[in-house]
């Protein structure tokens, strides 16, 4: 599959390790120049774009940069993609740590459908409450006991199931969140967040899942 990330921190970075390991064909962009992306792109082979261009030709966008910096995305960056590309969002919300207030939010709209809006072209929400380390130390194969499981939310259920066929390529097992208007369950500051739990254990913490954001994911 040809996949375009935007982004290359800690998710973005291990998820261009992981799946050009599965033989992806990856093209991975930061906010710098791709230049800067050398250490990456020698290790895993990956492609470096500009922004405005990491997602042409792709069959899956993974958008992973800072939730403030996402309107600041290139206008357009999705044209380039295969019509019907699916879009993960992996972002999350912290105003008082990195992204300052968004009112949206704070009204209570789910982190994923601002995205959604802010890039206009649906998105599936993954890996926002995964440790990137986890993704190259926790992967196993289908069927194993307890197996790590992520909560996955979207709105297409053939895109959901293209994210979720990923992940247990990627080694992990998913939960169907729900749509999107579901996804705060997975939020920072519910039970599932940061979870290492079995889809079993998972199901239960979306379940256990308050709608009200804490205090510390407030601004």
């Amino acid at each position: 599959m040809r996949i375009g990330i935007i982004g290359a921190g800690n998710i973005g970075g291990n998820l261009t390790r992981r799946l050009t390991a599965l033989g992806h064909q990856v093209t991975v962009a930061n906010s710098r120049s791709p230049e800067t992306l050398s250490a990456l792109t020698d290790e895993t082979g990956a492609t470096a774009a500009e922004a405005a261009h990491a997602a042409d030709g792709a069959e899956l966008v993974i958008v992973t940069v800072p939730l403030k910096n996402v309107p600041d995305l290139p206008k357009g960056f999705l044209e380039g993609a295969v019509p019907g590309a699916v879009v993960i969002d992996t972002n999350n919300y912290y105003p008082q740590q990195r992204d300052g207030r968004i009112d949206a939010i704070e009204d209570g709209l789910p982190e994923s459908r601002w995205v959604s809006a802010q890039i206009g072209h649906p998105v599936v929400k993954a890996f926002n409450g995964t440790y990137a380390q986890d993704l190259l130390d926790r992967p196993t194969a289908p069927g194993t006991p307890h197996r790590h499981a992520l909560p996955v939310a979207g709105d297409d259920p053939a895109a959901k199931q293209v994210v979720r066929d990923l992940i247990d390529a990627l080694g992990f097992d998913t939960v169907d969140t729900g749509t999107l208007d579901d996804s705060w369950r997975q939020q920072p500051g519910t039970p599932v967040y940061g979870s290492r739990g079995d889809a079993e254990e998972v199901r239960r913490l979306l379940d256990a899942a308050q709608p009200e954001r804490p205090a510390e994911f407030r601004a």
